[in-house]
């Protein structure tokens, strides 16, 4: 079999993330073996020979084969495939730096008749800041099983191994099998029943003696050429007992989604654009008509970038990228668009300038008309998309496993949260009349309101420098100046001809910073940590040796773009109390750092149900992990380790 080590062909930054890619190419008629590789064969050793300071993650598997020899059950690939794992850069290189990355691979390959184990000496060089070059990584992430957002159960009864794993009733199941990870769930060449109840598959299997024992278990549940992760837990399965059918799951989704929505509309980037989007109505006095065309339009612009959002999500999910929500903030250049836009809007609402002196309505936040109420609902969504509430995290988690059109739905049901607020404003008359009458402290307020934007576009500021250097930041805060500037000019010369002209050379300003804003980090992705709790970066090996050590750990994962997590970080992590209980009971901290996306935590987020950030976990000893409230307290923490 001929073995390469292929790295990725992506720009590398220091203390970064590098996929490598062990290609294994077996001749025809003969076969390389799974992780579990079945009755036979055996699974594929790898030593790594590393630059100081370098580490690489445990392999990732595609999607097997069965192939049955003399009733024996083999685990197999028989055609080309790609075993992945992430290299994590040192943090001291520099660029230009060139990594020489070593492998040793021990691994078994057979025919039907013969097996020979065979070993095989690579070698690949990663070059620090090398520009990014096209690669095959797609396909090789295309062919790897997806995570399937929940878990199944398992029951061992009377030698028989039954597992029910939930899979919507809408896709068809037909051929599935199940490859257990676990050694001992059941007997590999048994066949398997499969049945439906539902919105669940249950296999029916042979199961071995030991089976009884097994307190969990993973695996992977193949249907056609599609391949799903399961995490397994003891349960009663009984004849027709099912998951939750598909309706009751995308209807506590939409819930979820809806509440979710809702609680976005109190955020500080947004507030402000509601606000006065609803006493532009008490402003104008709208008829009822006019009121309810404009809450539609508004609820149709929030709508529409939550679908589009979502959609993006989903193609890239399916091509194989481990993304989540607000996946796009992992990027520098639409963290300068935000900063951008949101200087623009603070700008206004503080009365730099005004577009209702050249009839462009009432401001950017208050801008009048259906046309107008449209633009704003979807400013208001694109500016609330860095948030994961309360009800956000599960909802978005499940619509990643329902399918597309129930999954979309999801998404439309978070803008349609997000709407709601208005949408009960332009339909309800009665709530328009507690309105405050129109006044001058309207324009007071509106300079009020100014306040929380200019704190978001700071906030802003301070993402883009830690996603990408100093030089990003003074990027962009150069072209939010030159915005400024142009805009101040707007103001002084409100209603003149040529009042625009001076946006051409903002314009201009924006187009070099998102040309020029450094895309790849210029410092290692780690989260502000509080020095007190003794955190350490996360990783998934670390996460097992202090769980083999018998050690109770919290792991939480964070972005530098998501407030929720900040509010949690400053108001419930990083107390003293919290860090007294934490050493009292011996309790190791691990940081996930998502800012600048990491697939290996895409993943692992994938696999406890989560399509964004936050997430916070508890593991004690022998149990397994506790997912914890996405808002946080400090008595929660402390009454956790207690």
């Amino acid at each position: 079999m001929a073995v390469t080590l292929v790295p990725e062909g992506a720009t590398v930054a220091p203390g970064g993330r590098v996929t490598l890619a062990l290609v294994m190419e077996p001749e025809p008629g003969w076969h390389g073996y799974w992780r579990n590789p079945g009755d036979a064969g055996t699974e594929s050793q790898v030593e790594w020979t590393l630059p100081n300071g370098a580490s690489v993650g445990e392999l990732r598997y595609p999607v097997p084969e069965t192939l049955t020899i003399a009733g024996i059950m083999n685990y197999v690939y028989e055609h080309d495939y790609a075993l992945l794992t992430e290299l994590r850069v040192p943090a001291g290189v520099k660029p230009g730096d060139v990594l020489p990355i070593r492998a040793s691979l021990d691994y078994l390959v057979c025919t039907r008749e013969i097996c020979v184990p065979e070993s095989a000496e690579v070698a690949a060089q990663v070059t620090i800041g090398a520009p990014a070059q096209p690669g095959r990584f797609d396909g090789y992430r295309a062919a790897l099983p997806r995570p399937i957002g929940g878990e199944g159960r398992f029951a061992i009864e009377g030698g028989k191994a039954r597992i029910a794993i939930p899979y919507p009733a809408s896709e068809s199941g037909e051929g599935a099998y199940f490859f257990p990870l676990t050694h001992g769930l059941l007997k590999y060449s048994a066949a398997q029943e499969v049945r439906r109840d539902g919105d669940t598959l249950i296999i029916e299997t042979d199961a071995p003696g030991e089976a009884a024992g097994l307190k969990g278990a993973e695996g992977l549940l193949k249907v056609g050429e599609r391949g799903l992760w399961v995490t397994l837990r003891p349960g009663p399965i009984a004849a027709g007992t099912a998951e939750a059918g598909l309706a009751s799951t995308i209807l506590l989704a939409l819930l979820g989604a809806v509440l979710g929505g809702l609680i976005l509309n109190i955020m500080p980037c947004v507030f402000p654009i509601l606000s006065l989007k609803a006493l532009s109505l008490a402003r104008t006095g709208e008829s009822e008509g006019t009121a309810r065309r404009e809450a539609l339009a508004y609820a149709a612009g929030v709508i529409l970038v939550c679908l589009a959002l979502g959609g993006a999500l989903l193609a890239l999910r399916a091509g194989g990228a481990a993304v989540g929500w607000a996946f796009q903030l992992q990027d520098p250049r639409v963290i300068i668009v935000l900063l951008l836009l949101v200087t623009a809007i603070a700008l206004n609402l503080a009365g730099l300038f005004d577009l209702r002196a050249v009839g462009a309505g009432q401001g950017l936040a208050g801008k009048g008309g259906v046309g107008g109420a449209f633009w704003t609902g979807v400013l208001a969504a694109f500016v609330a998309t860095p948030c994961t509430g309360p009800f956000m995290g599960a909802a978005m988690g499940a619509a990643l496993i329902l399918p597309t059109a129930a999954a979309l739905a999801v998404f439309a049901g978070l803008g349609l949260g997000l709407a709601l607020p208005f949408l009960l404003l332009g339909f309800v008359p009665a709530l328009r009349r507690r309105l405050p009458k129109p006044g001058l402290w309207m324009d007071r307020l509106r300079r009020i309101l100014s306040v929380p934007m200019f704190l978001t576009a700071l906030g802003l500021a301070w993402i883009l420098g830690r996603q990408a250097g100093v030089d990003g930041m003074t990027i962009g805060l150069a072209a939010a100046t030159v915005l400024g500037l142009a805009l101040w000019w707007v103001g002084q010369w409100q209603g003149r001809v040529g009042l625009w002209l001076p946006l051409v050379p903002a314009a201009a300003a924006a187009a070099l910073a998102l040309a020029f804003v450094p895309t790849a980090a210029t410092a290692p992705a780690m989260a502000s940590a509080p020095n007190m709790l003794n955190a350490e970066p996360f990783t998934e090996a670390r996460l097992a040796s202090l769980q083999q050590e018998g050690r109770p750990v919290f792991v939480y994962f964070t972005a530098d773009w998501c407030l929720t997590c900040k509010v949690n970080e400053k108001g419930a992590i990083e107390r003293k109390e919290v860090a007294k209980a934490f050493a009292d009971a011996q309790v190791a901290v691990l940081v996930g750092d998502w800012t600048r996306g990491d697939a290996t935590i895409g993943r692992f987020l994938e696999r406890h149900g989560r399509s964004g950030v936050p997430l916070y976990l508890y593991y004690q000893p022998g149990k397994p992990a506790e997912i914890l409230p996405q808002v946080l307290t400090p008595s929660r923490l402390v009454s956790m380790v207690s």
